[in-house]
């Protein structure tokens, strides 16, 4: 039941976002203390996603390690859900939201340690958009209580610019997804492809 670097390695990013999330809510700033608070911004909400994917990561290697050669198979039956969600929120949440806050080097260091299983992309597109509406919706409805903007320059451009803008960023968002499902293939289809090549019989 020793652990491997990979484990210890989510360990120590999982306290790091802790750190972080402790951190950035004793910043005193005046938008902190406004309707919506930190959860304005998409930066905030990243951090609390990335926190709660590699809890669920940290929690997934546990349940392996006291899963593995116990013989029972509700454990393991937990397990595979706890897997599938793992899964299922890097596709959809830590890799698309992560990237489009600049925390790429953790999750790519997670999508090479282990392979994640991506779900069907119509499923993977539809959870994204609504993720990205529901995010808009909520910008826009600060706007209406508050009167502001939590992004000032939203200020500063028309209702028909607000409107390209909120729709570029939705497709980018699912340009983000497709750009992780690819990778996570490409990372795994190049690792099964060196496996195979070493296994294969060296001729003389």
């Amino acid at each position: 039941m020793a652990l491997v670097p990979s484990q210890v390695l989510r360990v120590a990013i999982l306290l790091s976002y802790c750190s972080i999330l402790c951190n950035y809510k004793a910043i005193e700033m005046p938008s902190h203390h406004t309707y919506g608070g930190s959860w304005k911004f998409l930066t905030f909400i990243d951090l609390v996603i990335q926190a709660a994917f590699f809890g669920i990561c940290v929690l997934t290697d546990l349940s392996s390690l006291l899963t593995r050669g116990s013989g029972n198979q509700e454990q393991e039956r937990q397990l595979k859900k706890l897997i599938s969600l793992r899964d299922w929120m890097l596709a959809v949440l830590a890799f698309p939201v992560g990237v489009h806050t600049t925390v790429l080097p953790f999750i790519l260091i997670e999508m090479r340690t282990s392979h994640h299983g991506y779900p069907s992309r119509s499923s993977g597109l539809t959870t994204i958009c609504t993720f990205s509406l529901g995010y808009i919706l909520w910008v826009c409805w600060v706007h209406h209580v508050t009167g502001m903007w939590a992004y000032p320059f939203l200020e500063h451009i028309g209702p028909g610019a607000r409107i390209i803008f909120f729709g570029s960023t939705t497709i980018f968002m699912n340009f983000l997804y497709l750009l992780g499902e690819a990778l996570n293939s490409y990372i795994w289809d190049t690792q099964r492809s060196m496996e195979e090549e070493k296994e294969k019989p060296k001729l003389e």
